[in-house]
């Protein structure tokens, strides 16, 4: 996967146990353990590992499929996985130079078969921990993947020379850039599932899809070259995806064959600007829980940050602070949740007393440290209260600590002095300057916190914060009344002048 993604909002996962027995019911897999159990002493496997075909109907048999062409076709999909997973030890009878049964030297009518045992992993499907299941899954998950990405051969004997070597170059076929395709595609459905903060769970059209690995972000209106390049990928994608989809990584409703055009076999990419009812026969994908695990799992191993929920538990306050700076409010609150619980009531001083300490500093991502301490503290209930009270005469962390007291209707709770006032509404617009959050929000803060001060900018500018300058300058951008807007900007000048000398 590319390295240059931007980044990725947080991920709720299910709990392993729920991803182990999602994983344990896919299709696929399903068929791959059955095979496993049925395999015997007297299963004849190819040199390669592959189920030789005088047993392919007996093993769709055993699997409840038809004996026909595409039952022999499914059990030995399934036979590869068995083998590609574990579950499953083939041997090559030029390994050991027996035959397949044991009984001596390999003739002319074994050389080409192997031996097949039982797979140390099987058992861990039974006896294993929902990690080991989810360990083997994922090495499904990456041998279902390499079958989608292989190249479709229409006449495999037009590859074939007069030697009997295979022309490889006769492909057309770059592995790397095939898998890399996918593996974008994948990482764009992930975002689109994470979108809006878990809004875009629906499936996602295959046009769409498609073109948001080939349309330009600039283009306007798509030239006929790019509609069909984009024709085309959803056509290979829905190949892949009828691949993937046994594997439980996602839900697929396949290309409507109707609308398939026989000329090239490619649908109309302007089915991506389609009313709803239309473009569901082109095609919809959705990723499911174990689908956005396996993601998820190949983009770490890409060495991609794709932060999860429930990362931070356990870890420091300053990294807990850091890492849920740009999250999204219902994710950083469900972060925040599990670092606490970590604690447990007894705890909830030494906690909120951690929070406050790397809350500290005057680096440029102060600021949003103390707005989430506040928010994380809002979290943690009446037993933080001594530690909260510890820091009220702290210049830094008075004034959020005031506010947490009086949220919650604390007696005894000193006024703050005029100087903390000031800082407390620098820092409160910096943070959220830095959070880029709404801008009507961020106006109504900024009118808001200049409308509760008589001569509010005729003060402000002695702040003795690192953003007061800057704050100042977005005051005057985004107050709404034109004399205040002018006075924000003549005390931002100030403050870089007091700054200055």
């Amino acid at each position: 996967m590319s390295a240059e993604r931007p980044f990725l909002p947080p991920v709720r996962l299910n709990s392993e146990a729920e991803l182990a027995r999602d994983a344990l019911a896919a299709p696929l897999f399903v068929r791959a353990v059955r095979l496993a159990r049925w395999a015997g002493p007297d299963t004849r496997v190819g040199a390669g590992g592959e189920l030789v075909e005088a047993q392919l109907p007996a093993a769709a048999e055993h699997l409840g499929l038809p004996a026909d062409e595409d039952g022999a076709a499914y059990a030995g999909e399934a036979w590869r996985l068995a083998v590609d997973t574990g579950l499953l030890d083939v041997t090559d009878p030029e390994e050991d130079g027996r035959d397949p049964e044991g009984q001596g030297e390999v003739g002319p009518e074994s050389e080409s078969e192997g031996t097949v045992t039982v797979g140390e992993n099987l058992a861990l499907l039974t006896g294993g921990s929902p990690q080991d299941v989810l360990s083997i899954w994922l090495d499904g998950l990456d041998a279902v993947h390499a079958d989608a990405t292989a190249p479709v051969l229409d006449d495999f004997a037009d590859l074939v020379g007069e030697d009997g070597s295979i022309d490889f170059d006769a492909l057309d076929w770059d592995p790397e850039a095939e898998a890399e395709f996918l593996d974008g595609v994948l990482g764009n459905l992930y975002l689109l599932t994470l979108a809006d903060n878990g809004a875009g769970e629906g499936p996602v059209p295959l046009p769409a899809l498609a073109a948001s690995m080939i349309v330009p972000d600039d283009m306007g209106e798509p030239t006929d070259d790019i509609l069909e390049q984009v024709s085309e990928a959803m056509m290979r994608l829905d190949d892949q995806f009828r691949l993937l989809e046994p594997i439980g990584i996602v839900e697929y409703r396949p290309v409507d064959e109707a609308l398939l055009v026989e000329e090239g076999e490619t649908a109309d990419a302007s089915a991506a600007g389609a009313d709803d009812e239309d473009v569901t026969r082109y095609g919809m994908v959705k990723l499911t829980p174990l689908g956005l695990y396996g993601v998820r799992a190949r983009m770490l191993e890409a060495g991609l940050e794709a932060p999860a929920v429930g990362d931070l538990a356990g870890k420091g306050a300053d990294a807990l602070l850091d890492g849920i700076a740009h999250y999204p409010e219902s994710a950083a609150r469900a972060e925040v949740k599990l670092w606490l619980a970590a604690y447990g009531t007894e705890g909830a001083v030494a906690a909120a007393a951690e929070l406050l300490a790397a809350a500290r500093g005057t680096d440029e991502g102060a600021p949003l440290r103390r707005l989430h301490c506040q928010q994380a503290l809002a979290l943690a209930g009446p037993e933080a209260e001594p530690a909260v009270r510890a820091v009220l005469g702290d210049p830094e962390l008075g004034g959020l600590a005031r506010v947490w007291l009086a949220e919650r209707g604390a007696a005894d709770v000193p006024a703050p002095p005029e100087d903390m006032i000031f800082w407390l509404a620098i820092d409160t617009i910096a943070a959220q300057l830095d959070a880029d959050g709404e801008l009507d929000e961020l106006q109504g803060l900024v009118e808001g916190l200049s409308a509760q001060h008589g001569g509010f900018f005729d003060e402000v500018w002695r702040v003795d914060h690192p953003a007061t300058a800057d704050v100042l300058e977005a005051m005057g951008r985004l107050h709404s009344d034109k004399k205040a807007a002018k006075d924000a900007r003549k005390a931002a000048f100030k403050a870089r002048s007091r700054a200055g000398s």
